[in-house]
Formats: structure tokens, sequence, C-alpha cells
């Protein structure tokens, strides 16, 4: 299964959208907290439609938490403009975690640096980052992608 983490989002719009992407494609959301909205939150609600409450979603209270809880062979891909390693590099494993930091801020440098083999990025141009959704889109679909040429 593919796993979509948001760790520590902010905007709930972009949480909702990424919410349908996840169930366009059968992936589960995992949200890491501090959340920058609540979960009942009407743009968040807005943003998903009234498919929200199909979501395969999980919330978590640390990133910690979620690791010890996945399987131990299980796939963690960290999303960052701090890298040069492009995403389409990467060989997306059958359980697969696909990790996106906060918009104002991104992934932690402390867990980019202890992962950093781990890390890749979508290339751009004339811009600093993208928005999170079209992000957690770009990836999702080229790991949906290579899992069914190869199924």
């Amino acid at each position: 299964m593919l796993h979509i983490v948001l760790y520590q989002p902010e905007i709930p719009h972009n949480t909702g959208a990424v919410g349908r992407l996840c169930l366009a494609t059968g992936a589960r959301l995992h949200l890491i907290k501090p959340l920058g909205f609540s979960i009942d939150d009407k743009q968040l609600k807005r943003a998903g439609l009234d498919y929200w409450p199909e979501v395969d979603l999980r919330v978590w209270e640390s990133f910690d938490e979620l690791r010890q809880a996945a399987d131990s062979t299980a796939q963690f891909c960290y999303l960052t403009t701090k890298t040069t390693r492009l995403y389409w590099e990467a060989h997306f494993a059958e359980d697969c975690y696909l990790v996106f930091g906060p918009e104002t801020r991104g992934l932690p440098a402390t867990l980019l640096e202890e992962e950093s083999a781990s890390c890749f990025t979508i290339p751009m141009q004339g811009t600093r980052s993208l928005n999170l959704a079209t992000s957690v889109g770009i990836v999702l679909y080229e790991a949906v992608r290579q899992r069914s040429v190869v199924a």
C-alpha cells in the first residue's frame, strides 16, 4: 500500500486536497501532530468535498509513533527541496511511505540529515517550492505509475 504522510500540516485545504488524491489512488493518509487546524475544519472538508469521510486516515501524535507502527520492511521516502536526487530516481516499494513537511518550513533538518539516502526532490525553476497538494500529486502518481508497470 502507498502511504502519504503529512508531517505537521498547516493549511486545511491542502490536506483536504491530499485526502482526495489518497482516495483516488487507494493510498492511506497519515497526519502527524501538531496539526495547524482541526480535523473538523470546514475548509478541510470543503477541499475534500463529500469524499472526506471515505479517506483512509490515521492521525499520529508523533512521527516516531508512526515509524514504530510501520512494518519493519516499509520504505520511507522524504520529499524536500534540500536535495538534488529527483523523485523519479526512486524505486517505490510496495509498502511505501511518502513523507512531506509542513507548508512553511518543510521537514526538520535533523530528519533530512538522518535519512539523506532516502530524500528526493521535484525539479523546479523560478520558485522555491510548490503547493503541498501539487507536490503530493506529482510524486504519488509516479509511485502509482511505477507500481502499474510492475504489476
